[in-house]
């Protein structure tokens, strides 16, 4: 059976096949009512029907084939129908194949792949352009609901205006403001997160595909059309709503202050968090070795980059909007925003990286212990797989000299990375396959979780130059990490993994504008704030897929 993922047949396809034999059965009974006229008439001496008193000779006489004008109505009339409904079935069908977006289609006005490294390359950059709009999708609604009063976890803010959303089904007015806000954002929440589920359909079916599922040529253009599919579809979400998010947040007109008074908070929020993120990471520097804080080296220069970027963007705004300029407050008001949701995402990964080593540290103790109780358990015969004695041997005194180690780092006087040290630990327990402890659990967990994040800010901040493979491996390390703490491991490896080619295509790709003289415009393209299609970086991203995204253009492309 074809899974789901593969299938190019839409979901509402059994609705289609109702109307189609329906439509048959219609056409058998007129095509056999039709063959049965001739029978009517066949026992009749005089084919030609009685004329009624006072009808003019002409019209009831035959003409000169021996038919009357009458016997030609009934089939021009059948043609005629026929005729209109093929007319009709072909204006469906082109503009069904013109817009469908449904997985095994190729992408809305692009031909069909001629090879299968043609449909590979569709796919990589169909994953890629989603990718990119959820992730920007997902920036945008933050400030949309932090507009609405709305937390970034969907938590109420002390004080938050009342607004409507025409077309989105909001509610105005003061009482039940929180009720008000939900339901201004509530399609768009829906939208994206049903782009969001779409996009990690297609990023799982990649990955299979990568590592050569299914191998039969045919299945996988198939797979390759359904990755494509499965992108336009979640494009064609965040599409659907772009508008109307649009009037909800109304930049070109009076809901632009608002929405400058929220940026300018966050940028003075962030403003303080930067100058606190230099001496925590001094302050991490000294008390871990050096690969402890590898994730976050050069995030607070690159949010400094991007809050110079932000303020720049944040004054023009407030000069549009005093010259009453709706097109240019918006532009400027959405590259703000992007530049500002990156600086919080560097910022962030360093106050989070110090809870995390902070949390590493004070478990490693407890890990140890943990895994002396693991390794007298293999040592007395109680591993879950039978193991030769020799292979058994051999592991436990590799976990032996993995503890010692740790504990030779604990006691030193030289600096360590806890995070590390508990990697080291629960994969070299792990091997021993008796099963890990509570503790060796929540340390396997905290380890993933730290990579995974890690690799995702890294993505995050990089897009504009971060190629399919690392954001592939990054959606299958998230996917497995949800599946628990029997899969820690493997999660933990493809998110290092995906750190590591992220980084591989930043350095490929080199610096963006390199001759810029705009403070903060080549991060902003590399971080794909600026859609990189103009000399002055292009048009900001904005909420909504491939059509949309790029629309807050003040001049039209060449």
């Amino acid at each position: 059976m074809t899974s789901s993922l593969f299938r190019g047949r839409p979901r509402c396809a059994k609705a289609h096949i109702r109307v189609r034999v329906t439509h048959a059965v219609l056409g058998a009974l007129v095509g056999a009512g039709w063959l049965m006229l001739p029978l009517m008439t066949v026992a009749a001496r005089r084919p030609v029907p009685a004329v009624p008193p006072g009808t003019p000779a002409e019209a009831a006489a035959p003409g000169a084939g021996g038919a009357s004008a009458a016997d030609y109505v009934v089939p021009l009339v059948a043609v005629a129908a026929a005729a209109v409904l093929a007319a009709y079935g072909w204006l469906r069908r082109v503009r069904r194949a013109r817009t469908r977006t449904t997985p095994g289609k190729p992408l809305p006005g692009r031909p069909a792949p001629s090879t299968l490294a043609d449909a590979e390359r569709q796919a990589r950059i169909a994953l890629v352009l989603a990718d990119d709009c959820v992730r920007t999708s997902r920036e945008e609604l933050g400030f949309v609901r932090e507009r609405f009063g709305m937390g970034k976890g969907g938590t109420r803010t002390a004080a938050a205006p009342a607004a409507g959303a025409a077309g989105a089904g909001a509610k105005t007015g003061t009482a039940g403001e929180g009720h008000g806000a939900e339901a201004a954002t509530a399609a768009f929440v829906r939208a994206l997160g049903g782009a969001e589920a779409e996009l990690a359909a297609a990023f799982a079916v990649w990955r299979r595909y990568e590592q050569g599922s299914p191998g039969e040529a045919g299945a996988r253009r198939q797979a390759l059309a359904g990755v494509v599919g499965r992108c336009a579809e979640a494009g064609r979400r965040l599409d659907a709503e772009a508008a109307a998010l649009d009037q909800v947040r109304g930049l070109e007109g009076p809901g632009a202050g608002a929405a400058l008074d929220v940026a300018e908070g966050r940028v003075r929020g962030l403003a303080v968090r930067t100058v606190a993120a230099h001496g925590t990471l001094a302050a991490l520097r000294e008390r871990y070795a050096a690969p402890a804080t590898d994730p976050v080296t050069g995030s607070v220069e690159q949010a400094e980059d991007r809050l110079l970027f932000a303020t720049a963007h944040l004054g023009a705004t407030r000069r549009s909007i005093d010259a009453g300029e709706g097109d240019g407050a918006a532009r400027s008001l959405r590259a703000a925003e992007g530049a500002v949701a990156q600086a919080e995402v560097l910022v962030t990964g360093v106050e989070r990286l110090t809870a995390r080593l902070r949390e590493a540290a004070a478990l490693v103790p407890a890990a140890l212990t943990g895994a002396e109780a693991e390794l007298t358990a293999a040592r007395h015969g109680r591993s879950r797989v039978p193991l030769a004695t020799g292979e058994l041997n051999a592991r436990l005194a590799h976990a032996d000299g993995v503890l010692a180690a740790v504990r030779d780092e604990l006691t030193g006087a030289l600096p360590y990375d806890p995070l590390d040290a508990l990697r080291r630990i629960t994969r070299a327990v792990d091997r021993l396959e008796v099963g890990r402890s509570g503790v060796l659990d929540t340390a396997a967990l905290l380890v993933a979780r730290t990579a995974l994040d890690s690799a995702d800010d890294f993505v995050t901040v990089h897009r504009g130059a971060v190629g399919p493979r690392a954001r592939a491996l990054l959606a299958e390390a998230a996917r497995t990490l949800t599946a628990g703490t029997s899969t820690a491991f493997e999660a933990d490896t493809a998110a290092r993994e995906a750190r590591d080619l992220a980084e591989r295509d930043v350095r490929a790709h080199g610096t963006p504008c390199p001759d810029a003289t705009t403070a903060g415009l080549p991060g902003a393209v590399l971080g794909g704030v600026l859609l990189a299609e103009d000399p002055d970086g292009g048009p900001p991203a904005a909420f909504g897929g491939p059509a949309t995204r790029g629309r807050r253009h003040l001049r039209a492309p060449a």
